[in-house]
C-alpha cells in the first residue's frame, strides 16, 4: 500500500483494515526514515561503552553534563491529566482479557506492555494494538465461557510500553530495512489513539524501556516532537516515564530527565532489568559476582543507592519517582504460603513509600488492595515531591557496590536453570509472562538467571553446599535433568529443546548475549512466515 513498505507476515491481513492502514504505515515509514540512522548509531555507541568497561574503565557521572546536574533552575513539565496521582500502577501484557481486568483493577494506571511481559509474535503485537484501540473507545467488552468481560465506568489511565531500542520488528521493512520495534509500537498506538485519548480527558502516555544514555532519551524526545507535529498536536502533549533499568542510565538520570523535560512524567526503578544490566555491563569484573537471585534484594548496597538517587533526582525536578515490582503473586490453595508472600509484598511497598516513592507497580489485581492501603496510609497527597531526600549522597562507587549478602547455592543454580528454560520456552510459544514457583517471571527475570549462570561458569564460582565448581558441564546436566519436568500447556517440548541448546551454548560464550529476546526473535519471525533475509536476529 505504501511505497517502500513491506509486511512479511500473513498475520497482517487480519489487522490491515483496523491497524495497518495506509496512513498509519506512512507514519511508521516517516519515523523510520527520519530516525533509524540515529538509532543504529546509538546502539553502536553501547558497544563502545561495553568495550571501555571490559578494559577496566569504571562508570562515572558524565563530565560533559555536570552543568545540567548543577543547575537548580530547570524542572520537568507538570503532571499531565490522569497522571497527577499514580500511587499504584498495574502492569501486564495486552491480550484482551488482561486489558479489561487491569483497567478494572482499581489501580490508578495500567501499563500495557508490548515489551518484557509480551512475546512479540506478530499476532500478539497487532492484537494488542487492536485491544488498546477498542479499550480507549469503550468497545472492548466480550463474553467467554459464559463470563462477561466489561469495562467499568472509570477505568485506570492507560500507559503503553513499546519495545526497547535494541529490538527490530522484522515482519515490517521500510526501504529493505527492518523497522525498530520501538517505533512500530509507538507509531501505531499514537497515530490511531492520540486525539481520541485527548478528547476523553487524558493523553498519549508511554513507559520508555532499557535506555543506556541520555542521547537515547533525546531520540525519544525528537520522535515525540516529530509525531506531535505530524498529526497537529501541541508539543508537550505526549508524556513518557523512563525506566531506569540499565546500569549506565543510573549515572545519567538528571540528563535523561533534562532531555525529556517537556514530555517527562518521571522515572521508574525497573529493578529486575537493572540487576540484569548490572551483571551484564560488569561482565569482565569478577568482583561483581552476585549470589542467588533471591538474595539480591532492594536492600543490596547497589540497589539501595540507585533507589535513593532516583527519588532525590525526580523530586529535585518535580516529577514522579515510581517504585518497582515485587515478584510475589497470590498463591491459591495454601493460605499460609499466601500469607507469607503477601507479607513480602506489603513490606516491599512500605519500604518504597517511606523511601519517598510516588507510586509502585503490581502484577496482579488481587495485590492492589495491599499496595493501595500502604500508600494511602503513608502518602496523604497525590505525590511526595516535597520529600527532597537532601540527605542522600550517592557516589559512583555506591552504584557499583556489589558486596551483597548471600551465597551461591545448589538450589539457586537449579532455580536459575529451570526459570531460564521454562520462561524462554513459553516465550517461544507466545507467552511473555508466566507464573513459576509462586513468582511472576518475565523477560527481565529470565535474563537474570541466564547471565548469572554465564557469570558463575566464566569465573568458576563454587556452590556453597558442596564446594562444587559451576561448570558448563554442570549446567548441561541440570538442563538435561530439568527440561523434561517443565513441560506444560505453556511450555512445549519442541521449544524446550530449542532453549536447552541455547542455554548450553550461552554459558560457553566468551561474553553473554545482549538479550535473549534478540537471540530468539528469529524463531518467532520464521513462525510468522517472515523470510530469512529480514531476520537480523536469527541465531
Amino acid at each position: 500500500m505504501v511505497a517502500g513498505v513491506q509486511i512479511h507476515s500473513k498475520e497482517a491481513e487480519k489487522a490491515q483494515a483496523h491497524i495497518l492502514t495506509e496512513d498509519a504505515l506512512k507514519f511508521v515509514a516517516a519515523l523510520h526514515r527520519t530516525f533509524e540512522t540515529t538509532r543504529q548509531h546509538l546502539l553502536t555507541a553501547r558497544e563502545a561503552v561495553q568495550q571501555r568497561l571490559d578494559a577496566g574503565v569504571p562508570l562515572d557521572f558524565p563530565a560533559e553534563t555536570a552543568h545540567i546536574r548543577a543547575d537548580p533552575s530547570w524542572q520537568c513539565a507538570a503532571p499531565a491529566p490522569g497522571l497527577e496521582d499514580r500511587r499504584v500502577e498495574i502492569t501486564g501484557p495486552t491480550d484482551r482479557k488482561m486489558v479489561i481486568n487491569a483497567l478494572n483493577s482499581g489501580t490508578k494506571t495500567f501499563m500495557a506492555d508490548f515489551e518484557d511481559a509480551s512475546s512479540p509474535t506478530f499476532a500478539n503485537m497487532l492484537n494488542g494494538q487492536v485491544n488498546l484501540f477498542d479499550a480507549i473507545r469503550r468497545q472492548i467488552d466480550f463474553e467467554q465461557n459464559g463470563k462477561q468481560y466489561k469495562l467499568v465506568d472509570k477505568p485506570a489511565v492507560l500507559i503503553v510500553r513499546p519495545r526497547g531500542w535494541h529490538l527490530d520488528e522484522p515482519r515490517v521493512t521500510v526501504d529493505n530495512v527492518p523497522v525498530s520495534g520501538s517505533i512500530f509500537d509507538f507509531a501505531l498506538y499514537f497515530f490511531h489513539n492520540a486525539k481520541e485519548l485527548i478528547a476523553r480527558g487524558v493523553g498519549p502516555y508511554f513507559y520508555l524501556p532499557k535506555m543506556e544514555h541520555y542521547l537515547e532519551a533525546r531520540l525519544w524526545n525528537d520522535i515525540f516532537n516529530f509525531a506531535q507535529s505530524y498529526i497537529g498536536l501541541p508539543r508537550g502533549t505526549i508524556r513518557g516515564t523512563v525506566l531506569i533499568e540499565t546500569l549506565p542510565a543510573a549515572f545519567q538520570m538528571e540528563e535523561i530527565l533534562f532531555e525529556l523535560r517537556d514530555h517527562s512524567s518521571g522515572l521508574n526503578c525497573g529493578r529486575w532489568d537493572y540487576i540484569f544490566s548490572f551483571i551484564k555491563r560488569r561482565r569482565a569484573d569478577k568482583t561483581a559476582i552476585l549470589p542467588d537471585r533471591k538474595d539480591v534484594t532492594m536492600e543490596s548496597p547497589f540497589m539501595d543507592a540507585y533507589v535513593r538517587l532516583l527519588i532525590q533526582t525526580c523530586h529535585k525536578r518535580k516529577v514522579a519517582a515510581m517504585g518497582g515490582m515485587s515478584a510475589q503473586i497470590p498463591i491459591k490453595g495454601d493460605p499460609k504460603a499466601n500469607e507469607i508472600a503477601m507479607a513480602k509484598v506489603r513490606a516491599d511497598k512500605l519500604r518504597e513509600v517511606t523511601n519517598g516513592h510516588d507510586g509502585t507497580w503490581i502484577a496482579h489485581p488481587l495485590i492492589n488492595k495491599i499496595a493501595m492501603d500502604v500508600f494511602n496510609e503513608y502518602m496523604l497527597g497525590p505525590n511526595q515531591y516535597h520529600v527532597r531526600r537532601e540527605d542522600v549522597k550517592v557516589a559512583a562507587a555506591d552504584l557499583l557496590n556489589s558486596k551483597v549478602t548471600g551465597k551461591i547455592t545448589a538450589e539457586g543454580i537449579r532455580g536459575n536453570v529451570a526459570t531460564a528454560l521454562a520462561y524462554s520456552a513459553a516465550w517461544l510459544g507466545g507467552n511473555g509472562c508466566i507464573p513459576l514457583h509462586n513468582l511472576m517471571e518475565d523477560a527481565a527475570t529470565a535474563e537474570i538467571t541466564r547471565v548469572q549462570l554465564w557469570q558463575y561458569v566464566r569465573y568458576g564460582s563454587r556452590i556453597v553446599d558442596s564446594g562444587e565448581v559451576v561448570t558448563a558441564e554442570l549446567v548441561d546436566r541440570l538442563v538435561d535433568e530439568l527440561a523434561p519436568t517443565l513441560k506444560s500447556p505453556l511450555v512445549k517440548e519442541q521449544n524446550l529443546d530449542i532453549v536447552a541448546r541455547y542455554l548450553k551454548k550461552q554459558v560457553r560464550q566468551e561474553w553473554p548475549s545482549e538479550f535473549l529476546t534478540s537471540d530468539l526473535m528469529g524463531y518467532l519471525a520464521v513462525a510468522d512466515g517472515c523470510p530469512p533475509q529480514w531476520q537480523r536476529s536469527v541465531l
